[in-house]
């Protein structure tokens, strides 16, 4: 068997020199860290007194929020929170590129000082800017905007700047992307040194580029057209993969959670609609807008139908990805937030139990789910170019 490095062509990915910085926060509490603060507060002028004339505090607790927790870890984010010192956080800070009023901005997210509420206001150039809930906005529009713009600020396209960040998906979709060309370079030259007897790299991965040969593109696609695709199945197997694999380690540089970021699997789906698109031949377009077997006077019923079946199949590409990605993160989280919840060290045993059991069966859903989006790739491929025979 011959691998060609043709998969690393998919990738196409220009590297930006990220400017990024390690640096210590002056705020004493990150965005996105867990506060538990104990507040003392003395009511009245003087305070209440006991019996033994000593005032008396009232001691309040702030509540430990276990949604924005897990929303924090599973969204994204303009750098990498990866641990607290002294009270304060340590932050590794993602280059911010932004298209303004005023052009191209590049800056380090280090400047909004790790605020996210739209408080501390960011001069660049003239341009003010303020981060809310990791979408940048212009200051002086962010000002004017409800509750309710602001929560939905993502499309609020008039009160932002074009925003162009290495994110923290961002960085680990490079990242995977670099991993990846190394990957199939390395087995490619290990394959024309010695094509017969594959060692080391090239003999781990020879099982996996057969298996996704040999069980998923041949039987959806056909022998004789399956190698035309093989570039882009075997390219979205192990892009998908690795990233899984990246947001189940809970350390920097790792822990992003892209594979379950809506907007992503949406252009993998997107991706594989138009190579499925442009794939189809006569037979396919025939079938969508002349069904076989059916009267001619139920087309208007059932091109609308056809259509709309053309558009679920990547839907549901989509949404099956980020759903069971998205659920393991939530429920690993949940697992995590039962011991602050609970505020009992006794929990902590059993819940580590579970978060254990539970990042197992997700390195099993890592490349079950990498599987479940190729084998649907191929087979929607394989429906646009199967050839019908007509009696």
């Amino acid at each position: 068997m011959i691998i060609s490095n043709k998969p690393v062509q998919y990738l196409l990915v220009t590297l930006l020199a990220l400017t990024s910085s390690t640096n210590f926060a002056s705020t004493p509490v990150d965005s996105v860290s867990v506060k538990h603060e104990t507040v003392e507060t003395v009511e009245g002028n003087h305070g209440e007194t006991s019996a033994h004339g000593e005032n008396v505090g009232h001691k309040i607790e702030e509540e430990f929020n276990a949604s924005e927790l897990i929303n924090s870890h599973i969204g994204d984010s303009h750098d990498f929170h990866i641990a607290d010192w002294d009270g304060h956080p340590i932050s590794f800070s993602l280059p911010v590129i932004l298209w303004t009023n005023n052009g191209l901005e590049i800056f380090s997210s280090a400047k909004f000082h790790h605020d996210n509420s739209g408080e501390h206001v960011v001069d660049i150039n003239g341009e003010k800017l303020v981060r809310y809930k990791e979408i940048i906005f212009y200051a002086d529009k962010f000002e004017t905007m409800t509750a309710d713009q602001k929560n939905t600020g993502a499309f609020a396209f008039d009160a932002r700047p074009l925003d162009f960040s290495i994110t923290k998906n961002v960085f680990s979709m490079l990242m995977s992307a670099i991993i990846l060309f190394f990957l199939f370079f390395a087995v490619a030259r290990s394959y024309k040194k010695n094509p017969n007897a594959p060692t080391g790299l090239a003999g781990f991965l020879e099982p996996l580029v057969t298996y996704v040969r040999d069980e998923i593109a041949v039987p959806n696609i056909g022998t004789k057209k399956a190698g035309k695709y093989m570039p882009y199945l075997l390219t979205i197997f192990f892009f998908i993969w690795i990233n899984n694999l990246i947001g189940l380690i809970p350390f920097f540089p790792f822990s992003s959670n892209l594979t379950g970021n809506i907007y992503f699997t949406f252009v993998m789906a997107f991706i594989t609609f138009i190579v499925t698109t442009l794939s189809g031949n006569k037979s396919y377009w025939g079938h969508i807008f002349n069904t076989p077997g059916v009267p001619v006077w139920l087309a208007p019923i059932m091109i609308p139908v056809e259509i709309i079946g053309m558009l679920t199949k990547p839907f549901a590409l989509m949404i099956r990805l980020f759903a069971n990605i998205t659920a393991g993160h939530i429920i690993i989280l949940s697992l995590v937030s039962l011991i602050f919840i609970f505020k009992s060290i006794a929990v902590g045993p059993v819940a580590g139990a579970f978060v254990l059991f539970m990042s197992v069966l997700e390195m099993l859903v890592a490349a079950l789910q990498a599987y479940v989006f190729t084998l649907l790739s191929a087979l929607f491929i394989g429906q646009a170019v199967e050839e019908h025979d007509h009696h």
